[in-house]
């Protein structure tokens, strides 16, 4: 083992050791956590979030009888990364990951554990008496593997694959299950709330849908939408900068029927899992949270896609924005909305402020808490929120975003107030050049004071296998 990992061990015993005891006399137990996350799943793609034809009852009445963040955002715009940000609170070019794992990076024989030196949210949880069980899509490095925590583990390696007959490997075993994955990850995750006994648990079930392929959706989840017009997906023509590799989804019913069956069988399963907590009787002890890992386009900006939906890459709203709900009955308030603008690098702070729990500071981590919102309270907050996928980094105001790529393609500015359908680069224009100077410096000093090198240099900050790009 090396010292890196017995370092963060030691920490990590070191800082939950004093919270432990003080727990087993005097606090109450802590509240249990279950965690959804779906892939490819943009904000506007459920009922609560103003989608009318999206068949998401299950979710829509989390967000109904909890809180939903209405501006929450991945840091960076593609799976891999964006995990990765999620678990660690570092920003891309801080943890090493800056696109998707490409197979041979992400299992086998060949893998990296990329989190390797890192603390994650689920290492502290498990520090401080939690039993953590992950079903459903890792892809961040040596899948097949429990790690980070997690003593229950229910994968298919890898970022996609088909949706029939698959092979999930379970605890170390690998396991051919008949029939829909999303139904089969529901059904693991049952299995391990199954086996929990007196501890805390921390369930994380992050789904593979509705990311491609739409080769099987179970006839239950097409069903909703037989006659539906898909009123939510635009047609626009297609983006000049479109990646070749998604264009066959532009304007496709069936592809947009194939998008929506995979929401809903997701939702399905979301239904599956609270009913059982309820069951149980842990309903009213546990916290339940929403999000995906970022947003998607389905036609949106005439792209079927997401950062990488675009050659070059884009940071559009609906590529970031993602959907965050927080519910749990008695302690977070019941049908609120909230406007501050949070990211996925926030996530870890607040985990922790929630549940009560601290772990040794890390420079590497940008975010803050959001944990005083879900309390009822209405703290001061940011009005900056930075972005990154491999060569283009973004930072977005209340109103505004600048866009800056390296130097082979173009940045970009719009202004969200007068142009929220980001269709009009502004870059150029002169009434706008001390806005784009300004935000163009915060953007260089967010970076350097984060310890990432000048964008030019973005290569630096990974050792993986990257995709190739071309249109």
């Amino acid at each position: 083992m090396s010292a890196a990992a017995i370092t963060r061990r030691n920490l990590l015993a070191s800082s939950a050791a004093p919270v432990m005891a003080l727990a087993s006399r005097t606090a109450p137990r802590r509240p249990n956590v279950v965690m959804f996350m779906t892939d490819d799943h943009g904000a506007w793609a459920l009922g609560s979030y103003g989608c009318g034809e999206m068949h998401t009852p299950n979710i829509d009445r989390l967000a109904a009888g909890g809180t939903r963040f209405t501006r929450a955002f991945a840091c960076t715009p593609v799976c891999s990364p964006s995990r990765m940000t999620y678990m660690t609170g570092a920003i891309p070019s801080r943890h090493g990951v800056q696109d998707w794992l490409v197979p041979r990076d992400s299992f086998g024989a060949e893998s990296h554990r990329w989190l390797q030196g890192f603390t994650t949210w689920s290492e502290v949880l498990a520090a401080n008496g939690y039993t953590l069980g992950m079903c459903g899509k890792w892809h961040m490095g040596e899948d097949d593997r429990a790690q980070a925590g997690f003593s229950y583990w229910a994968t298919v390696p890898g970022g996609g694959g088909p949706y029939r007959d698959v092979e999930f490997v379970v605890n170390g075993e690998r396991r051919k299950v008949p029939g829909f994955k999303t139904d089969a990850v529901g059904s693991f995750a049952l299995d391990f709330l199954d086996r929990v006994k007196d501890r805390p648990f921390c369930l994380y079930v992050p789904f593979y849908a509705p990311h491609t392929p739409f080769d099987y959706q179970p006839d239950e989840y097409r069903k909703p939408y037989e006659n539906a017009r898909f009123s939510c997906f635009p047609r626009v023509p297609t983006h000049p900068w479109a990646n070749p590799g998604t264009t066959r989804h532009h304007g496709n019913v069936e592809s947009m029927r194939g998008f929506s069956a995979l929401v809903t069988g997701a939702d399905a399963n979301v239904g599956r899992i609270l009913r059982k907590l309820d069951e149980m009787g842990v309903r009213e002890d546990t916290t339940v949270i929403f999000t995906a890992d970022q947003g998607f386009n389905c036609g949106h900006h005439g792209v079927w896609g997401k950062g990488n939906g675009t050659v070059p890459f884009n940071m559009y709203e609906e590529s970031l924005r993602v959907p965050l709900i927080w519910n749990h009955p008695g302690r977070i308030p019941a049908g609120r909305t909230l406007p501050p603008m949070v990211s996925s690098y926030d996530f870890f702070p607040t985990i922790l402020d929630y549940l009560g729990l601290k772990t040794a500071p890390d420079s590497r981590r940008v975010g803050r808490s959001y944990a005083p919102f879900l309390a009822g309270k209405n703290p001061a907050w940011r009005s900056r929120l930075y972005f990154e996928y491999a060569n283009v980094r973004a930072v977005r105001t209340e109103n505004l975003k600048y866009v800056e790529r390296t130097r082979e393609w173009p940045s970009e500015f719009f202004d969200l107030e007068s142009d929220p359908g980001e269709t009009h680069n502004a870059i150029d224009d002169a009434a706008q050049r001390a806005q784009v100077r300004s935000l163009a410096r915060e953007l260089a000093e967010f970076f350097k004071r984060s310890g990432a090198p000048p964008i030019e240099q973005w290569r630096t900050t990974t050792k993986q296998n990257m995709t190739i790009y071309k249109r």
